[in-house]
């Protein structure tokens, strides 16, 4: 299959599951329950905007620096201007189509910098493997501060399958499972081994191979310190901006920075099934919130709030780096010629 025409049809379902989310989000909501949504709007904290603005711009602009510690092995040392602009465009360009963000700021980058834009695969394969492992750490500390909440939840699914007919622990259940999960592993493993000529299982390996190999690549970075530092103030700082928009609206301002941890953590999962989150980010948060028995509509305001607010940033700083991006680079263009 060509691969434009694959692009566009990938495009096209994951923008049509985004347009799913959206209308299963909005589809019961009564109008009393409009009339309410509107209200809590209207009545939000709005000045707590202007610090979840600025959380998140921060968090891109450590992202930028990160990024450029990754290049230091490879002997690249490009303006942290330049850098920071790569990011926000390439952020711009990921809401509108997955993954081609990751190939506009690698090119963009290569295209004012002495760095190659091959080179620098590497290091987006590095960063998105560090970033699951973290959004995993979230997942850990989100059911460890709120296990009652979300671990209820999780077991009220999962729960009655590791219970015998009296209500107790079944082992056998729970040996059942841990075994199937050994062997689904050792026969995905195979699968892979034998059948890795054939397209699309030699890209799945490439996709697991690229995620281990960013991983044990850490080893080769200089800054090491920095680099943690960097890791954990990008999600600290999402993890603030969140919390913002929890306190913003007065409903929802009595669960906290824990509210905002388990938030931050469900929201996530959403920004990466489609583009953007569209959709399906206000929807894990409206269905979050349910669990808090804060009502559907209190929910869909804050998943839209905080949804909002994101692409505001992305769209917003796409554009105005854009701008600034070009014009930056041709005044020192200028200036080095003469």
């Amino acid at each position: 299959m060509n691969k434009s025409l694959l692009t566009i049809l990938q495009y096209l379902f994951f923008l049509g599951l985004g347009i799913f989310f959206v209308w299963l989000t909005v589809r019961d909501i009564t109008p009393q329950q409009w009339q309410s949504i509107r209200f809590s709007i209207y009545n939000a904290r709005k000045w707590l905007i202007v610090p979840a603005i600025i959380f998140l711009l921060l968090a891109h602009y450590s992202r930028a620096l990160r990024w450029k510690i990754l290049m230091e092995p490879l002997g690249y040392h490009p303006s942290t201007f330049n850098t920071w602009s790569a990011v926000m465009i390439g952020y711009m360009v990921n809401a509108g189509v997955p993954r081609l963000g990751e190939v506009v700021k690698c090119t963009l980058l290569s295209r004012y910098e002495k760095v190659r834009a091959d080179k620098l695969v590497g290091t987006i394969v590095m960063e998105r493997a560090v970033d699951l492992v973290c959004l995993i750490i979230l997942f850990v500390i989100a059911l460890i501060f709120q296990g009652n909440i979300i671990g209820g939840f999780i077991m009220d699914l999962f729960g009655s399958f590791f219970k015998d007919a009296y209500g107790h622990t079944s082992y056998l259940s729970i040996t059942i499972t841990v075994l199937a999960i050994i062997l689904f592993f050792g026969l995905l493993y195979i699968f892979l081994k034998k059948f890795g000529h054939i397209n699309v299982v030699a890209k799945i390996k490439n996709i697991i191979r690229g995620i281990i190999n960013g991983l044990t690549s850490i080893r080769f970075i200089k800054q090491k310190g920095w680099f943690l530092f960097h890791t954990i103030f990008i999600w600290c700082l999402y993890l603030l901006s969140t919390t913002m928009g929890i306190y913003a609206l007065h409903e929802t301002e009595f669960l906290g920075f824990s509210g905002g941890l388990t938030t931050l953590a469900v929201g996530s999962v959403g920004m990466v099934i489609t583009p953007g989150g569209i959709g399906v980010y206000p929807f894990l948060v409206e269905k979050l919130m349910l669990l808090y028995n804060i009502p559907k509509e209190t929910g869909a305001a804050l998943g839209w709030l905080l949804w909002s607010v994101q692409t505001l940033i992305v769209l917003a700083g796409g554009l105005v780096f854009s701008g600034l991006f070009s014009y930056y680079n041709k005044n020192k263009k200028s200036a080095d010629g003469q």
